[in-house]
């Protein structure tokens, strides 16, 4: 197998995280973001979302980081992570997509309009936008806060998908203009996460080498 990903890219280290996790032997090239080589024609037409990750498997092109961490677990003898049983496994699906469409898209939205576009794009982001984006991140971090009382996982007792899915925006968590101070339970669940063996050994060696090859 081969996976196709970006030092520092979030999605990238969720499968990453998933791959150490599991011990998965596989060949890792990474891209260089600042050069385009997502956008290259070999590259789209592995993935024409020209995005990472990207796994390759025999006949086999997947993209989108959830599919490619199931299909992981899937495949390996441990299933600690992504659990046979259909109760479970439907919870922790439950979890990931949730992160996908509520908590992940206020994040990813703020994070756009009020750090990246002007920090990298040299243009304003949009207030309403933000406002909006801060009201939802309010909701459903109160969500994820509530659920993680007296819990130490998302979803049972032991590390998940759930949680490697959950964790993936940690790095950019105190860079977005947010306040947080109200969701203990949640900072508390991003710190003991942020600390897991399997997602530290992912992060990049410095912020200069998020995106950079040299970086790997």
């Amino acid at each position: 197998m081969k996976l196709y990903a970006i030092v520092g890219s979030p999605n990238s280290r969720k499968v990453l995280a998933v791959v150490n996790h599991l011990g998965t032997e596989l060949d890792i090239e990474y891209l260089d973001l600042f050069a385009g080589d997502a956008r290259q024609p070999a590259y789209t037409a592995l993935n024409p979302n020209a995005m990472v990750p990207t796994l390759i498997d025999g006949d086999l092109k997947l993209w989108e980081s959830n599919a490619i961490n199931q299909y992981l677990a899937d495949k390996s003898a441990d299933q600690t992570l992504f659990p046979q049983d259909l109760a479970h496994r439907a919870d922790i699906v439950r979890w990931q997509s949730w992160e996908l469409a509520h908590f992940n898209q206020a994040f990813g939205t703020l994070a756009l309009e009020a750090v990246a576009k002007p920090s990298f794009m040299d243009i304003q982001g949009d207030a309403a936008v933000i406002d909006w984006a801060k009201g939802q991140l309010n909701r459903f971090a109160s969500v994820l806060n509530n659920h993680m009382q007296g819990r130490n996982y998302v979803v049972g007792d032991n590390i998940t998908l759930a949680d490697y899915s959950m964790i993936h925006v940690e790095f950019f968590k105190e860079a977005i203009p947010f306040d947080w101070t109200p969701y203990p339970h949640l900072n508390e669940y991003f710190e003991r996460m942020r600390q897991s063996q399997h997602w530290l050994a992912t992060a990049p060696q410095s912020p200069e080498a998020i995106g950079r090859k040299t970086g790997s």
